[in-house]
């Protein structure tokens, strides 16, 4: 069987990137908040920080425009946010003066060990390809407090799926790709590499808003 290019990956990310960027103002414009959040999965979030401590050090990895950085620190969170496109870190600071937000890859990140107490990863595995998946996963270890949590929440379904048709239809001339996993399937790999799960929401689509079932799993260090 033929290997992966890793030229295959940088190829990919290069286009997501570029992708973000162009629509970041759009999206930040659209999504200051937790707009098309469920009552039910803002709830994960507040378990999650539950499961932290007092004034915990939470990454939000994939953090976009800036939007759940925002939820974190209004719960007592002392915040860092990362994210691939430059276009929405700007947005973010834009948004978030006072929270450090820098580019970075949730398969390289800028953090020594065990910097943080939690890590939300909120719908920002979703344009990893399955194959970097591993150095996710051990790079979340890595910077993780012994006994720190993980949230990752994402859409469910199999492999991956070209999602650029609703930017393209406000005409932006984007390509994107989203993986679709089973939760299972997800959190098996995490507890590969040194992860217990400990909660895990499973919930169908909101008709005529979202087309996929959605998921979110917490997971702590072991």
């Amino acid at each position: 069987m033929p290997t992966a290019d890793p030229s295959d990956h940088d190829d990919e990310r290069r286009r997501l990137r570029d992708a973000y960027d162009l629509v970041a103002d759009a999206y930040a414009a659209h999504f200051p908040s937790t707009e098309p959040e469920q009552p039910v999965d803002v709830a994960m979030i507040d378990h999650f920080v539950g499961l932290l401590g007092e004034t915990p050090d939470v990454l939000d990895g994939g953090c976009g425009a800036g939007r759940m950085a925002g939820l974190l620190t209004d719960r007592g969170c002392r915040v860092q946010g990362v994210d691939l496109s430059p276009g929405m870190v700007r947005a973010a600071r834009h948004a978030h003066p006072d929270i450090p937000i820098g580019v970075a890859s949730l398969t390289a990140l800028p953090f020594g060990d065990a910097t943080f107490d939690g890590l939300l990863y909120w719908y920002s595995t979703i344009h990893v390809p399955d194959r970097k998946l591993p150095t996710v996963s051990r790079e979340a270890r890595r910077v993780l407090r012994p006994d720190g949590h993980l949230l990752v929440a994402f859409q469910t379904g199999h492999g991956p799926r070209e999602v650029g048709e609703g930017y393209r239809r406000l005409g932006y001339d984007v390509t994107m790709v989203r993986h679709h996993r089973q939760p299972d399937d997800l959190s098996a790999r995490f507890t590969a590499d040194g992860f217990t799960e400990v909660a895990r929401l499973d919930r169908a689509p909101v008709a005529g808003v979202e087309r996929d079932d959605q998921a979110v799993l917490v997971l702590r260090r072991t």
